[in-house]
């Protein structure tokens, strides 16, 4: 088997587990505890891509979408366009997207500029795994998305790639208010 075959076929287990991960932890990420869980996410802090210590806070006041990803997980690779499209037509609303990389800093930097990534990045590597378990997703998968509301109440919680509509109809009502 060629290397860029074996690359692919592991990308491809990655996403099916990911996926298979969100079906089967689903109904456990909507248990309570949600005051600390919004603790946890407004208290994170972890360096961006011009190695700037960026705390999840500052965005406090606007619709904050948090996306935990890495560069190898395929079904990440593809919410990306989609997520970049939703800072664009959402961010005049008051919405910000936030990918927050489990991943190597090389990696994640070179991806961003071929990807354009035109949202913050954040590189958490395995804090960010810490982050996602305290914030509901006990089995580590991604990608893993939660939502705030402009108060910092988490409102939206998914495990597994978000689809488009999905996330035009939670920022559509999250940015009215």
């Amino acid at each position: 088997m060629t290397p860029r075959r074996r690359e692919a076929l592991l990308l491809g287990l990655a996403g099916i587990a990911a996926v298979a991960a969100g079906f089967l932890a689903g109904p456990a990420l909507l248990q309570s505890g949600r005051g600390r869980e919004e603790g946890f996410l407004q208290s994170a802090s972890f360096p961006d891509l011009d190695n700037k210590t960026r705390r999840l806070s500052e965005w406090r006041g606007k619709v904050l979408v948090c996306n935990f990803w890495a560069t190898w997980c395929t079904p990440c690779r593809d919410e990306i366009p989609m997520l970049v499209a939703a800072r664009r037509k959402y961010g005049p609303s008051g919405a910000e997207i936030v990918g927050i990389a489990i991943d190597s800093v090389i990696k994640v930097r070179e991806f961003s500029a071929s990807f354009d990534i035109s949202y913050p990045v954040l590189l958490a590597g395995s804090d960010g795994l810490d982050l996602m378990r305290q914030l509901g997703n006990s089995g580590g998968g991604l990608p893993y998305t939660v939502i705030a509301d402009r108060r910092g109440a988490l409102v939206h919680r998914k495990l597994g790639a978000l689809k488009a509509g999905e996330l035009d109809g939670l920022l559509e009502s999250l940015t009215r208010t």
